[in-house]
């Protein structure tokens, strides 16, 4: 066994059980049982990450000729309590050697698995979308792993955050299964013979039978992270997650204040007041420490007063109150760091519009400024090198309100009339007559005024796309229960934010600069001049590989779709080490 590394358990804190079904855990949360079965459904405690090739082995301990053993989405996982619905495999019957998928009719696929002892193998490639299932070390309708062919299903997008899981498929008659992510071959001393102490192609992990060629263990130490952003890469100046975003508290002064401890030159300043009512300034160096603007506001840039007078090397120096710096207040500001202000100018041309962009190419963070042209199709490069997942754009010289775009995990913005607005808590809006295509260059661009109206009118945005154990933008499924969804992230995450899309509701933002221990319960907002506010309602637990929501406030938790962003501090590989 690998040292240093947490394989993948059942989560117990994401149980959702059927109707009559008592449902134990033990082993470590290895082994799940049912008194009763009553459709149950188990996930993981982490999901599987969206690259790379994975091997787990489930023990049939206690048989009733009902065990379902899939994958299912985070999104479909609040949906129903056992595995029901998603994209791609969920669902294999073992009473009679059935697969099913993405919503489908069950099929003939195999042997049954009917007998106590019975080892299921699952292999599932997230680079190529296909996944296959073995019984006792044989795989299924001829299927091969390693050589990519005769796949139970294929054309799963692994971005969506699939976890394994079990579901009980019977109502009245109780089952047990173990998991083996690689703790243990011998499934707790229940098996005695077959290839044991088998690894994966790593060397990490202890498996019953001997994984498919490039196949991985489920565990920390397989979890990817960029090789720009790697905290082990280098001495940490550059390349540890908190280099390239953080959060800064201080007292404001009213006057100049220099603050510090930051870590790095910021290109991106975004202030708060936490115990004051007062709008949040947005400031960039591409714009200059002069122009701000309001993240709760629709209004126009202002300028003539520096808000921020310096851009330093460990933070910034604030200018009198025009940043969130008054006298006798409590502040903070979340900072990104793009390129240290040089930007790359682009010329108009074709559907190309005039502008500038000042690109971080290791965190996927880029500061874009344009004037726009009122034509559809009109295109902006961002110099990422990746496609980007979030981004928030506003006019800088009119009054209008800000747009988002979103897209991880399924797609929020669809087609030509849906938008989020960032200085306002409205739902998902239809009808807005605008449309967002990024691609790994650019971001082609038609519509209102927002993002495009006319060439009088000039546009910041700012565009992050995901990265591997530093930042990720998703979606979630609420359930309106305390024992809410556990979101993956890959990371510790340092800042959240959440927004509810099918009604109103705010951009709820927390950071763990804030909240040092769990559960965070303080929230500021995006989209409001409003205090800083801490509530046991409002309750999340931040872990070390995603997010777990522990109130049923519909502030949180909603029975419906939800959207996320989260930069993280140390990612889940490294077990907190850095």
């Amino acid at each position: 066994m690998g040292a240093n590394t947490n394989f993948a358990t059942w989560d117990s804190r994401h149980y959702q059980g059927g109707s009559g079904s008592t449902t134990t855990f033990s082993e470590g949360n290895c082994r799940v049982g049912t008194t009763s079965g009553g459709y149950p459904l188990q996930i993981s405690n982490f999901a599987f990450p969206a690259t790379g090739k994975y091997y787990i082995e489930l023990n049939n301990i206690v048989n009733n000729n009902y065990h379902c053993f899939g994958i299912v989405r985070q999104i479909n996982v609040e949906y129903g309590n056992y595995l029901l619905d998603g994209t791609g495999a969920y669902q294999y019957q073992a009473w009679n050697g059935q697969k099913r998928g993405n919503g489908g009719s069950a099929a003939a696929y195999g042997s049954s698995w009917t007998s106590v002892g019975d080892v299921i193998g699952l292999a599932f490639d997230a680079d190529n979308g296909k996944i296959w299932w073995a019984k006792n070390g044989t795989w299924q309708a001829s299927g091969d792993p390693a050589a990519g062919s005769n796949e139970a299903f294929s054309g799963l997008d692994a971005s969506q955050n699939y976890y394994f899981g079990w579901s009980d498929y019977y109502t009245s008659k109780a089952g047990t299964v173990h998991i083996n992510c690689g703790q243990d071959s011998s499934f707790s001393n229940s098996k005695t013979s077959g290839s044991a102490n088998a690894t994966d192609s790593n060397g990490f992990g202890d498996f019953y039978y001997t994984p498919p060629t490039g196949f991985l263990a489920l565990g920390s130490a397989s979890v990817p992270v960029s090789d720009d952003i790697d905290p082990a890469g280098d001495d940490g100046a550059t390349e540890n997650p908190t280099k390239q975003f953080n959060t800064v508290l201080f007292d404001g002064n009213g006057t100049t204040n220099a603050v510090t401890g930051l870590g790095f030159k910021p290109d991106l300043i975004w202030g708060f007041t936490r115990n004051g009512s007062q709008s949040k300034r947005v400031i960039d160096s591409t714009r200059g420490g002069s122009e701000r603007l309001y993240s709760d506001l629709g209004s126009a840039a202002s300028t003539g007063t520096a808000t921020i007078s310096a851009f330093g090397t460990d933070g910034f120096t604030a200018t009198g109150g025009a940043f969130n710096n008054d006298s006798g207040k409590t502040c903070g500001s979340w900072c990104w760091k793009a390129n240290g202000g040089t930007t790359t100018s682009f010329s108009a041309g074709g559907n190309q519009l005039a502008g500038t962009y000042q690109a971080n190419t290791k965190s996927k963070f880029s500061i874009i400024t344009y004037t726009g042209s009122g034509s559809a199709n009109s295109e902006v490069l961002h110099g990422l090198g990746a496609t980007p997942n979030f981004i928030i754009f506003k006019a800088r010289n009119d009054t209008h309100w800000w747009g988002v775009y979103h897209k991880s995990g399924g797609t929020v913005n669809t087609g030509y009339d849906s938008l989020l607005y960032l200085n306002s808590d409205n739902a998902l809006a239809s009808g807005q007559n605008v449309n967002i295509v990024p691609d790994s260059t650019k971001i082609v661009m038609s519509g209102n005024e927002q993002i495009n109206r006319s060439s009088s009118y000039n546009y910041v945005m700012y565009a992050w796309a995901d990265v591997e154990g530093m930042q990720k933008f998703g979606t979630y499924e609420g359930n309106s229960n305390a024992n809410g969804p556990f979101v993956y992230t890959g990371f510790r995450p340092r800042m959240l934010f959440t927004k509810r899309t099918e009604s109103a509701g705010g951009w709820r933002v927390r950071d763990t600069a804030r909240d040092t221990y769990n559960p965070s319960t303080k929230i500021s907002w995006w989209d409001s001049s409003s205090i800083e506010y801490s509530n046991s309602d409002y309750s999340i637990d931040i872990l070390s590989n995603g997010f777990k929501i522990r109130t049923s406030s519909n502030d949180f938790n909603a029975s419906e779709k939800w959207i996320y962003g989260a930069w993280g501090d140390v990612p889940f590989k490294y077990n907190n080490t850095f």
